[in-house]
């Protein structure tokens, strides 16, 4: 799949699509790693992981990358998508070592770290040099990096681009085998279209081409058209893509006046059946995730932020510190509703409900996996009511009430509503936002000269 123009993007993967209905039986549940062909080196890394059994998604995919075919695979989050496409890579790499060898393409920074951390240790039989290419870090250094001709480079794709076109050998992708996109409904959407192209064409056209997604769209149902050359047909497996919420998932939600919805948070941390809690908020917007978190400072809940106003440095600080418990509520934006692993998290609280039941099924996914039971609890006003039985539509699934004294929440009313006000001023004396405001005045001047 190849395109040398940014508008042939879909058109160029389309050509490789198949028909889902013909895709063969999977491998059977009782398989090993061995079974499905993987080397025993890889086998006895997974075995320190404590990786012992194949998930389906792994048990479709594997076998077909491994016999050269280009893939497209469906999966929930959480399912054991980078594995499968990670395991069958890293053993050609082994059999025939050269960078570059392979390039994972994703929408998000975080992601592009946590798909580099698993490269990282499944790799570390063969001495696996791997880049993480993305933005809000610096140029040079990952310039020089790639200088140095990792074997997997894991990129959001308008940094790759940027590399690219920063000088004609800045990056070489004229010998690599694979091509991931991971998260490839986002990928294929217009978002991503000029920075694919550009990605593309700098890519030989023999490579083998790995799609990945927990989310079937319209873009990528419509890679399902058989290909005129059966050698050419990619291998295509859809797990059950069902919405429904995982079942160990209480859903649960507390009507409040939208004008106090903070001192109900704030509430909530606090009480006993939350406050010990691994806990991610979800805001709308940066500057609702920014103030929340000042306000939970203010109010001496240890909490940290993760949301795009935020240097890459600062976003990576507070995964680690969340990942490893140090501290225990993260408040973010969709920014982190997406393929973070974080196994430790009990509780996801929606303060603002996404219009698209999609991200709310995106937002819960992050707790109530592998089997673990969790819980997902929003905080709905008047004006979120259509929301809410959107959502209830989608996954099939009626929310639960929780039930809250309003007489005992109010009586914070003033220490919150105080601690809000003053990270209000706190955001408005550090400008937050500004640099933002000021780079979309450059893009839009430099669009009009």
């Amino acid at each position: 799949m190849t395109s040398t123009t940014p508008s042939r993007v879909a058109s160029a993967i389309k050509r490789k699509a198949t028909d889902a209905a013909k895709v063969k039986p999977i491998a059977p549940e009782t398989s090993s790693f061995a079974d499905l062909g993987i080397d025993p080196w890889l086998v006895e890394t997974l075995q320190a992981m404590q990786i012992k059994k194949p998930t389906e998604i792994q048990r479709a995919c594997i076998g077909p990358i491994l016999a050269g075919k280009d893939v497209i695979g469906g999966a929930k989050t959480g399912s054991g998508k980078t594995a499968a496409f990670a395991l069958p890579i890293l053993q050609k790499l082994s059999e025939d070592p050269y960078g570059v060898f392979a390039v994972v393409l994703t929408p998000t920074r975080e992601l592009a770290y946590q798909i580099a951390e698993q490269f990282r240790v499944l790799g570390k039989g063969i001495g696996l040099k791997e880049c993480v290419v993305v933005g809000g870090m610096d140029m040079m250094t990952q310039a020089l990096e790639l200088a140095k001709r990792p074997h997997v480079i894991i990129a959001t794709p308008g940094r790759l681009r940027d590399h690219l076109r920063s000088s004609s050998g800045a990056v070489d992708l004229s010998r690599v085998k694979y091509l991931v996109m991971d998260e490839a409904d986002r990928l294929l959407s217009s978002t991503f279209v000029s920075e694919l192209g550009a990605i593309f064409s700098k890519m030989p056209t023999d490579r083998h081409t790995l799609l990945f997604t927990a989310t079937m769209t319209d873009s990528i149902l419509a890679l399902q058209e058989a290909q005129t050359d059966p050698k050419k047909k990619p291998f295509v497996h859809v797990c059950a893509m069902d919405t429904h919420t995982v079942s160990t998932l209480d859903q649960l939600y507390v009507f409040v006046p939208s004008q106090v919805r903070h001192v109900y948070l704030v509430h909530l941390l606090r009480s006993d059946a939350f406050k010990n809690k691994s806990v991610i908020i979800f805001c709308g917007r940066c500057s609702t995730a920014e103030t929340v978190t000042v306000m939970l400072k203010e109010l001496g809940v240890r909490c940290t932020a993760l949301h795009s106003e935020m240097s890459q440095q600062q976003r990576l600080d507070s995964l680690g510190k969340f990942r490893a418990e140090v501290i225990k509520v993260l408040v973010s934006t969709d920014v982190g509703s997406r393929g973070l692993d974080i196994p430790s998290v009990e509780l996801v609280l929606n303060y603002d409900i996404p219009r698209d039941p999609t991200d709310y099924i995106h937002r819960v996914g992050r707790t109530a996996r592998a089997g673990r039971g969790g819980q997902s609890l929003c905080i709905v006003s008047e004006k979120d009511v259509q929301l809410i039985q959107d959502i209830e539509a989608k996954t099939n699934t009626k929310m639960e009430e929780y039930e809250l004294d309003e007489n005992t929440v109010l009586n914070d009313l003033t220490e919150v509503t105080t601690a809000r006000r003053v990270a209000s001023m706190q955001m408005h004396d550090s400008k937050f936002g500004e640099k933002k405001n000021i780079h979309k005045k450059k893009k839009l001047s430099h669009g009009k000269v």
